[in-house]
C-alpha cells in the first residue's frame, strides 16, 4: 500500500517520496523532488497525494469543507436485534394476525418484555428503543377493548394452533394470587386465600397452558373465590371455543375437591390428578405385610385399580402411589423437627402453637403419637389417578407417563413465576376491572411471545433481554447521504437471532 514520507538530503534540503510497500517490506521508492522552504514541501506533498489518488473516484457527502473536522450526526439509534427478534415471535405465533394489525398492543406487549413498567411509562420504554409510540391518550382509549372476552379469545385461538393441540392432547392448570396496595375490597378485588399469605384484596389467575407450559388462556376471577372452583368454567370455556370433544386435564390435588373431580368426570373430561392420601393405601399396607422388615425400592409404584359401578356415572379409575426415598427422607426431617416442638409444648417448655401432633382433650395437651405413626408410615409416597383409557397416541397407559405427566406442573409454575417477576404482572395501576382485565391479556401475550423466545434460544427472557439491548443499530447523517452502523454481535447472540429469525 502506498504512502508518502519525507526525507533529509545530504545537503539539508527536505525531500518527498511515493513508498510502495508491501508485507515484504517498501520498496520501488519514487523520488519526487526535495525543497527548502515549507511551501515547496507542501507542494509535494500535495503532488504526490495526487498521483496516489489518480483513477480514484471521490465520494461526494455533500460536506462542507470545515465540516470534515466536526462529529457526524447521528440521527436515529434503536435496539434494532432486540425488538426485531421480539416482533418476529409475536407475528410467528399470529398474534399480530388475532389483533388485528393493532399496532398499540403489539407495543404494550413487546415493551412489557423489555422493561415491565406502568402504561404510562411504557413511551418512555419505547422511544429508548427507538420506536415512535402512540400518545397516552390514545393509548387510554385503546384499552377497553383489550379486556373484551372476544379480543382475549381470538388471542388464545392464536397461541392454541401454534401449541397444535388436538383431541385428549394434555393441558396444565394451576391458579395463583395477585395482591393490590387497597384496603377495600370492591366485589372483583377481595381478600382471599393468598398464596402470598397476604391480608390484602387480591384477584385469583387461572392459568392453562399446553404440557411444555406455553400459555394457553388466562382468566381473573374475584379474590374470594376457592381454587377448585375456577377449573372447570376455564377448561369448559376453553374446549366449547376450539370445539374440542376432550382434553386431559393436569393438576395438583389442591385443586380438585371430591366434588369438584364429580363433576370432571359428568363433564366427560380425562384428567391426571394428584391424590390425597388421608390413610396408608391397602395396596402399601399389603406390600408391607407380604415383605416384613423390608424397606420400600426407591422409585417403586404401588397400583390400584378403581373400576367404575354400573351406576357411578365415572370411567375406570387407576391410582398409582410412587415411594421416593429423597420424598420420605425430607418429610421424616420435618415430622422430627415437629414432634420434638409438640412434645416441648406439652411438657410446658415452650407456648402452645398450632402443630397438627399436639392432642387437647378438655385440659389435658398429649403428643398424637397415632398421627405420628401413621405420618411415618405415608412418608416418601406420592398419588397420582388418572381415567385415562389410552395416552393422547393411542398406546397404553403406564405409570411413567401418568407420573411424568404430572410433574410437567413444573412448567405451569415456571410461567407464572416468569408473569409475576420477569414481566412483572404486579405492581397493576389500575382499579377497574376492565383495565385489569386488558392489563392480564398484554402480561398473557408477553408471556407467549417470551416462552417462544425461550424455546426457540435455550436462554431465559431476563438474559436474552438484558445481552440483546446493549446491541444497537444506528443512522448517521453525512451530508445528503444517511448511513446505516451496528454493532457488532457477539457469536452467540448472533445465533440465538439467527435462530429466531429463521423460525417459521
Amino acid at each position: 500500500m502506498p504512502y508518502v514520507r519525507t526525507v533529509k538530503t545530504s545537503s539539508g534540503a527536505t525531500a518527498v517520496q511515493i513508498v510502495y510497500s508491501s508485507h515484504r517490506g517498501s520498496r520501488e521508492i519514487e523520488h519526487l523532488g526535495s525543497a527548502h522552504s515549507g511551501a515547496e514541501v507542501e507542494l509535494l506533498k500535495a503532488a504526490a497525494r495526487q498521483r496516489l489518488a489518480a483513477g480514484q473516484g471521490e465520494l461526494d457527502l455533500g460536506l462542507a469543507v470545515g465540516a470534515l473536522g466536526g462529529p457526524l450526526p447521528i440521527t436515529a439509534s434503536r435496539m434494532g436485534h432486540l425488538w426485531d427478534a421480539l416482533l418476529h415471535g409475536f407475528r410467528v405465533l399470529g398474534l399480530e394476525r388475532a389483533a388485528g394489525g393493532d399496532e398499540v398492543f403489539a407495543q404494550l406487549v413487546l415493551a412489557r418484555i423489555i422493561e415491565p413498567t406502568s402504561k404510562l411509562d411504557s413511551a418512555r420504554v419505547l422511544e429508548e428503543a427507538g420506536v415512535e409510540a402512540v400518545s397516552y391518550r390514545t393509548l387510554k382509549r385503546r384499552l377497553p377493548k383489550y379486556a373484551k372476552q372476544a379480543w382475549r379469545q381470538r388471542l388464545s385461538v392464536a397461541c392454541a394452533g401454534h401449541a397444535g393441540l388436538g383431541p385428549a392432547s394434555l393441558v396444565l392448570y394451576d391458579v395463583s394470587t395477585l395482591y393490590f396496595e387497597t384496603d377495600a375490597g370492591d366485589g372483583f378485588r377481595e381478600p382471599g386465600f393468598s398464596k402470598e399469605r397476604r391480608l390484602d384484596p387480591q384477584i385469583t389467575i387461572g392459568l392453562l397452558t399446553d404440557q411444555a407450559g406455553f400459555p394457553l388462556m388466562v382468566s381473573a376471577f374475584e379474590g374470594n373465590k376457592a381454587e377448585t372452583k375456577t377449573m372447570l368454567p376455564v377448561i369448559g370455556e376453553f374446549m366449547a371455543a376450539h370445539q374440542l370433544p376432550d382434553v386431559t386435564v393436569v393438576a395438583d390435588a389442591g385443586m380438585v375437591s371430591e366434588a369438584n373431580q364429580k363433576q370432571i368426570e359428568a363433564a366427560g373430561l380425562s384428567f391426571i390428578l394428584g391424590q390425597r392420601i388421608p390413610e396408608v393405601p391397602w395396596v402399601v399396607a399389603a406390600w408391607h405385610r407380604e415383605h416384613p422388615g423390608e424397606a420400600v425400592p426407591d422409585g417403586h409404584v404401588f397400583t390400584q385399580r378403581w373400576p367404575a359401578g354400573p351406576n357411578g356415572g365415572r370411567r375406570d379409575q387407576v391410582i398409582y402411589y410412587q415411594y421416593r426415598h429423597d420424598r420420605a427422607r425430607r418429610t421424616l426431617r420435618g415430622i422430627d423437627e415437629q414432634v420434638k416442638k409438640a412434645e416441648k409444648a406439652v411438657a410446658g417448655q415452650v407456648p402452645i402453637k398450632r402443630n397438627r401432633f399436639i392432642q387437647l382433650a378438655g385440659d389435658a395437651c398429649t403428643v398424637n403419637r397415632e398421627l405420628e405413626a401413621k405420618a411415618r408410615a405415608l412418608a416418601g409416597i406420592k398419588g397420582y389417578v388418572t381415567n385415562l383409557a389410552a395416552c393422547p397416541d393411542g398406546t397404553p397407559v403406564t405409570a411413567d407417563f401418568v407420573i411424568g405427566a404430572y410433574h410437567r406442573l413444573f412448567e405451569i409454575e415456571k410461567s407464572f413465576r416468569m408473569s409475576k417477576h420477569d414481566l412483572q404482572a404486579r405492581p397493576i395501576y389500575h382499579h377497574k376491572r376492565d383495565s385489569i382485565e386488558a392489563h392480564l391479556t398484554i402480561v398473557f401475550a408477553a408471556l407467549a411471545v417470551s416462552r417462544w423466545i425461550e424455546n426457540a434460544t435455550g436462554w431465559s427472557i431476563r438474559k436474552f433481554v438484558r445481552t440483546a439491548r446493549r446491541y444497537r443499530t444506528i443512522e448517521i447523517q453525512a451530508g445528503e447521504h444517511t448511513i446505516t452502523a451496528a454493532d457488532p454481535l457477539p457469536t452467540n447472540l448472533r445465533q440465538a437471532i439467527e435462530t429466531i429469525t429463521g423460525t417459521r
